[in-house]
């Protein structure tokens, strides 16, 4: 003879207990994604395909190319350029980045041409008005060359011959958008 005044609620209780206990106990833990563990840049970009791969990492690449830059910038060479553009090449096939993106990440540290300058716009109307803004992204992309070129890759004309670009545009916008504001008037 039970005298509890809830009996019911007690046998609730204990099974809204067990099947919190029963759902926790199931739950998949995140993964660990801690990136590379090791300064030798193959092994890095093998434990990084890996973490992308088969450990659900995906969210976390910008933290992992980062990661294999500041290993590259360790041992510096002309052959780090190849290893990231295979590494970028293999994140597009296996769908983690798309074309585009593999494309950009490259083209951002390893290539002389600005990203920031990309498309054709009309510089009155477009890159004028927002000239501080895009000057500001184009000194980060060279900051970035720089790394990509300089300290990853040892491609120091290749980087000289980006901040003359830098140069160049920094001056054609300033005489463009001076014209284009001349012509307002």
């Amino acid at each position: 003879m039970n005298m509890s005044p809830f009996p019911h609620s007690t046998k609730i209780l204990a099974i809204l207990i067990a099947s919190s206990i029963t759902m926790i106990s199931c739950a998949t833990p995140p993964p660990a994604c801690g990136g590379p563990t090791t300064n030798d840049l193959h092994a890095a970009v093998n434990q990084v395909k890996n973490e992308l791969e088969f450990n659900g990492c995906e969210a976390y690449f910008d933290r992992f190319y980062d990661d294999l830059l500041r290993i590259a910038e360790g041992d510096p060479g002309a052959a780090n350029k190849q290893l990231f553009s295979e590494f970028l090449v293999w994140s597009a096939d296996e769908g983690i980045l798309s074309q585009r993106q593999a494309k950009d990440y490259y083209n951002r540290y390893f290539n002389v041409k600005f990203m920031t300058m990309q498309g054709d716009y009309n510089n009155c109307s477009h890159t004028c008005p927002a000239r501080g803004r895009i000057m500001r992204d184009m000194e980060r992309e060279l900051s970035d060359k720089e790394r990509g070129l300089m300290k990853v890759s040892l491609d120091n004309d290749g980087y000289y011959r980006a901040d003359e670009l830098y140069q160049e545009i920094e001056l054609v916008l300033e005489a463009t958008c001076a014209a284009c504001s001349a012509g307002q008037r």
